[in-house]
């Protein structure tokens, strides 16, 4: 199998010499969870030539219905396990590292990658995330999901600190915003690896009106 048959339909977008240019990339996707296991469909068969997973978490049974990586087979397993091996068995072209780790852990191995992408689901630890990504000079991309409701920011100069850091854990989340939120993450990320423009420092929040129109939000971060 060639490179330019498995990415036929993205060279036809974007040529070849772009295509082959994501396979020097590589990124770190923090949380293999709804968000991380989005990201991981989409950007691992996108041509990154490597992705490293991290996640301290199993396979729960309540995770598999938004979950999208995960099968019932999959219960008790490592979640960043699991997604590595989903990646490596749907694309030959692409090298993956699972660390089976907290992000605390995993930031001291101090590890450079050309994008960050949060897929946590607690604001403490994207805090961390974006204190690492500034020391590293590395942007990251972030992004969370509550009921009907997402929000992505490319953060790059922007202070993180404007929101209100605290153990805040996520409600009821419908498995289709999981699904919403995690593509238009994957979409930054591939626009900016590709090297296609990218708006970034700005908040984008979609949410579901009562009466079930989709609205789209821009908000300007503040900077560092």
């Amino acid at each position: 199998m060639r490179q330019s048959e498995y990415f036929h339909r993205q060279i036809q977008l974007w040529g070849e010499k772009r295509q082959e240019s994501l396979q020097d990339k590589k990124i770190a996707i923090i949380g293999s969870g709804g968000l991380g296991c989005t990201l991981a469909q989409a950007l691992g068969t996108s041509g990154i030539g490597e992705i490293h997973m991290v996640d301290f978490d199993k396979v729960s049974i309540h995770n598999i219905h938004r979950q999208i990586a995960f099968t019932l087979e999959d219960e008790g397993k490592s979640k960043a396990k699991s997604v590595c091996r989903l990646i490596e068995s749907k694309n030959p072209f692409a090298t993956t590292v699972a660390f089976d780790m907290t992000f605390e852990a995993f930031a001291r191995m101090e590890n450079s990658y050309d994008l960050l992408l949060d897929a946590t689901d607690n604001l403490t630890v994207r805090s961390e995330i974006d204190r690492y990504a500034k020391h590293r000079k590395m942007p990251w991309i972030y992004a969370s999901v509550e009921e009907f409701n997402g929000q992505v920011c490319f953060f790059d100069k922007a202070n993180f600190e404007v929101f209100n850091i605290s153990d805040h854990k996520p409600g009821g989340i419908t498995a289709p915003i999981v699904m919403h939120i995690g593509s238009l993450q994957a979409n930054l990320a591939l626009r900016y690896l590709a090297g296609l423009s990218v708006l970034k420092d700005t908040l984008y929040y979609l949410y579901f009106s009562d009466e079930g129109e989709l609205i789209t939000q821009k908000f300007t971060m503040p900077k560092a």
